[in-house]
């Protein structure tokens, strides 16, 4: 029976690996390969996928099409979309936050990255450059009643700004201001309705957009800097697509191919989301359409917790043996494991999985299986000492009840010792896969689709803030009241026999 145990667990491990493995690239925000044929007298080459890189919460640049099956669209995917297809290649584009896409091109998780991102100094000490495609202007967003048209009014006022971008790096200059950085624009849409800065300053068609979207809100263009070199495409450092996508470009400046994509998504258009919420405090009537995008991400998120809690629970079961085992390197193993993960913050954990191990082991984790091991290793240090608690709580009289009758000890542990230590510490799994649950949510700086990271994406693309929030806080809570009551008859069964 204990082999027959033992096969059974290494086989239900191995298919929830295998699950992961096949998962990972469908979980995040991309929806699979993008292959693009366009006519062209280019010579034949080879069908080779490249990734791209973005951010997609800069619309009309890179958004999120949540409405129309959460593909990623812009004028940026467009562009790539041409130079990939007339150059023979496949495109798959990887979503994930703007302040990251310079890691993920170092450690060549990604060909080339295109998110708006503006050529610097200092990204051309990490990152190499195509040519320029398009030049836009810095521009202050700021209250209807409260309206600032240069940075000289700026002083002494709380600035908003994206992290990363090159507008972060402007307002950085600008004397005598107090500077806020948020991860995404939507970010920056809800500090500034809600009055806790005074202003942000974005990418002119960015604040188009967010005027648009938001009628209490006003936008004042900035001169044009000479030091501005415009938006180009990032690539990793000697990467040799850099002379092809440049040919491209030219070519594309040159017949107006380039001209007519940028008058597609800047072109005059109605945002009626704002306009229809406008003046109403909660208006769930901005997510229609959205709602079934949002519900898909249920299924990610109850996929990860259920794999994270059994790598959790099986290998916090093996470092408590550890502990309790009397064997002095295995006790100072397990030991040392679980103050190096209680020690660390799990979103550090998190990100060094996911960014180290293409560089150190040059294997691309998909995301999903980095988050799944992120969260699996971490919780098993919190369950080491629960588990390890639960078989101390036991009576001794049952281990020397056993020892007496001749029963081995790993049949004494499954089948005597295990069984009486889970009613003891059932409670405390319980609220560790509840936390699971719920700290899910940070998965979505990787760019895993999730719940939360599907609620960015409405928020994006809405411009509120608190309605997507809201209908997500209202998913969990079910999730999670699902999971208690599953706990609870769990409960009931073991204590039958009580």
């Amino acid at each position: 029976m204990n082999r027959n145990l033992s096969t059974r667990i290494r086989i239900s491990l191995l298919i929830f690996v295998l699950l992961l493995l096949s998962l990972g690239p469908a979980a995040s925000l991309p929806l699979g390969h993008t292959a693009v044929t366009y006519a062209a007298n280019e010579p034949a080459k080879p069908a080779k996928k490249l990734v791209m890189g973005t951010s997609p919460d800069y619309p009309p640049y890179e958004s999120v099409d949540a409405k129309g099956g959460g593909e990623i669209v812009g004028m940026d995917i467009d562009i790539a979309k041409y130079i990939t297809g007339r150059l023979g290649y496949e495109l798959e584009i990887a979503s994930m936050d703007f302040s990251g896409l310079i890691a993920a091109l170092q450690t060549k998780r990604v060909d080339f990255a295109m998110s708006g991102m503006s050529v610097t100094e200092e990204r051309k000490q990490s990152v190499t450059f195509s040519d320029s495609y398009y030049t836009a202007r810095n521009t202050i967003v700021s209250h209807k009643d409260q309206a600032y048209e240069n940075v000289e009014q700026l002083s002494g006022k709380l600035i908003g700004t994206q992290l990363g971008s090159v507008q972060d790096q402007y307002a950085q200059t600008i004397p005598g201001i107090q500077l806020k950085k948020l991860n995404k624009i939507a970010d920056l849409i809800q500090e500034l309705n809600s009055r806790r800065m005074d202003a942000a300053i974005v990418e002119d068609a960015v604040a188009i957009e967010m005027v648009r979207a938001n009628p209490n809100l006003v936008l004042n263009f900035l001169p044009v800097s000479e030091q501005d070199n415009g938006y180009a495409i990032a690539f990793p450092k000697q990467s040799e697509l850099v002379d092809d996508f440049n040919r491209i470009l030219r070519e594309m400046k040159e017949s107006g191919q380039l001209q007519q994509l940028t008058d597609k998504w800047f072109e005059e258009k109605e945002t009626s989301a704002g306009k229809d919420a406008e003046g109403k405090l909660i208006d769930f009537s901005v997510l229609e359409g959205y709602v079934p995008y949002i519900l898909k991400g249920v299924y990610v998120t109850l996929l990860f917790t259920l794999v994270s809690a059994l790598l959790g629970l099986l290998w916090g079961t093996i470092l408590s043996l550890f502990k309790i085992s009397g064997i002095r390197p295995l006790q100072w193993f397990a030991t040392a494991y679980t103050s190096v993960f209680r020690g660390t913050p799990l979103l550090v954990q998190l990100t060094i999985i996911y960014y180290a191990t293409p560089q150190l082991f040059n294997f691309d984790i998909p995301a999903l299986l980095a988050a799944g091991l992120a969260f699996g290793l971490n919780s098993a240090a919190y369950l080491s000492e629960t588990i390890r608690g639960g078989i101390m709580a036991v009576d001794k009289g049952q281990r020397e009840a056993a020892i007496a009758l001749g029963i081995p000890y790993r049949k004494m542990m499954v089948r005597i010792i295990f069984p009486q230590a889970l009613r003891h510490i059932l409670p405390a799994l319980v609220n560790e896969f509840v936390a699971l649950l719920k700290e899910s949510s940070l998965v979505s700086v990787i760019g895993v689709a999730e719940l939360m990271r599907r609620a960015d994406v409405v928020r994006a693309s809405t411009f509120r803030a608190f309605e997507a929030l809201l209908l997500v806080a209202v998913i969990y809570y079910v999730l999670v009241l699902v999971l208690t009551s599953l706990a609870r008859m769990l409960e009931r069964r073991l204590r039958r026999s009580d």
